[in-house]
This record gives structure tokens, C-alpha cells and sequence, in this order.
């Protein structure tokens, strides 16, 4: 018979497997790109994870239990995301980036896409691809919204916070006109301190300078 920390071993052992293995991840399509990649990798996941937290709470029975209740949750939010994802690229404009993480969507706005430089006005030319995000949002409820403000390290550390911030309110703002409830967003700036590139070229710094939307899906 096999003790329960084998079990849990095993659990994991199989997520893990499921994660690396493009075939356990689902469906191959016509260019060899795995079909809901996320939502199977979200299923493994939350098995896993399910399994230890029943480990932690209780015996066996639990374990099993929470791996299935896991894997039901991760295998959902995973499927959404996969499928709010290919909306997002459908509808929004061509400069906007859109990455899965599996248990998060990141759609990042260039600066130069909302805002002119040293504003924190969006741009009206937006307001298309706001109401596109707004509707996405709206088609799927299940999650809170993190608009976070980013910068590059040019001038004052100070004004460049104040700006971040300002940048992250103001696209908050236009998603609130849009109807998206005010409960379901948080906003940050993080200023200069989080670049995604160097600060030392023209073209790092324009990556630098980003507006991220963040959308974490919650279990329902």
C-alpha cells in the first residue's frame, strides 16, 4: 500500500509531468502549438496544490479531495484565460501586449499608445480598444484588475512615482466610465523602480514607459 506522503509525492510528480509534457497539456494543433495550454496546466496545478493543502488539513480522503477540487478550479480559471486571451488579441490594437501566465492575463500599453509624453490624459484615439478591454472584463467577472504605472529612469525618481500613478488612476478612470465596477480595480504606480529593459538606450527606455492591466482571475 502506498504511505500518504507518496501520494502527495505521486500528486505532484503527475502535475509536473502535465506542465513539461506538451502532450499532457492538450490538444496539438495544425502548427504543433499545444491547444489550452493553460487551462491544463492550471488543472495540474491546482490538483497539486489541492493535494498538499488537503495533506496540511486532514488524512487521505482530503488530500484526494483537494486535489480534484484543485484540479476543477485550475482547469477553469486556466480555460478562461486561454479564451480571454484570443478575444484580447482579436480586439485590441497591434502595439498592445497581451502575456498568460496561466494564472494571470498582463495586457501592457506602451506609453506611446496612451498617453503624450510627460501626460497622464489618455489619449482619445483609445477609447476603442478601452471599451474593448472594458467589454472582455465585463464577459468575464470573475476577477480583480491591477493597472499598474510604469516609467523609465529619466529625470526626478519623485516626479516619475507621482506620474506612474497619475498614468495608472487615469486609465482606471476611462475603465470605470466604461462600466467595469469600481470594486474590481486596484491601481499602482511603481515608477522607475520595475523596468523591463535597460535604461541606458532610447529603445529600453520606451519599453520602460508602459501602462499594465493585470487581471487575476478568483475562484468562484
Amino acid at each position: 500500500m502506498l504511505k500518504f506522503p507518496t501520494v502527495i509525492a505521486m500528486s505532484a510528480v503527475v502535475a509536473l509531468g502535465a506542465c513539461t509534457d506538451p502532450g499532457a497539456l492538450g490538444t496539438v494543433g495544425p502548427s504543433g502549438e499545444p491547444i489550452n495550454q493553460k487551462r491544463n496546466t492550471g488543472a495540474a496545478i491546482g490538483a497539486a496544490s489541492g493535494a498538499v493543502l488537503g495533506a496540511v488539513l486532514g488524512d487521505r480522503k482530503t488530500a484526494v479531495a483537494g486535489a480534484v477540487a484543485g484540479g476543477l478550479i485550475g482547469g477553469a480559471i486556466g480555460y478562461d484565460l486561454d479564451q480571454q486571451e484570443a478575444e484580447l488579441r482579436r480586439e485590441l490594437a497591434s502595439g498592445v501586449t497581451i502575456t498568460n501566465t496561466g494564472d494571470r492575463l498582463i495586457v501592457s500599453f506602451p506609453e506611446a499608445i496612451l498617453f503624450a509624453t510627460d501626460s497622464f490624459t489618455v489619449r482619445p484615439g483609445l477609447n476603442s480598444d478601452m471599451a474593448a478591454l472594458a467589454r472582455s472584463l465585463d464577459r468575464y467577472p470573475a476577477s480583480t484588475v491591477q493597472i499598474v504605472g510604469h516609467t523609465d529612469s529619466d529625470g526626478d525618481a519623485a516626479y516619475n512615482q507621482q506620474l506612474s500613478e497619475r498614468r495608472a488612476n487615469a486609465v482606471a478612470d476611462v475603465l470605470l466610465n466604461q462600466g467595469v465596477p469600481f470594486n474590481r480595480i486596484q491601481t499602482f504606480g511603481r515608477g522607475e523602480s520595475q523596468p523591463i529593459a535597460t535604461n541606458l538606450t532610447p529603445e529600453g527606455k520606451q519599453q520602460n514607459r508602459r501602462v499594465e492591466i493585470v487581471i487575476l482571475p478568483t475562484a468562484q
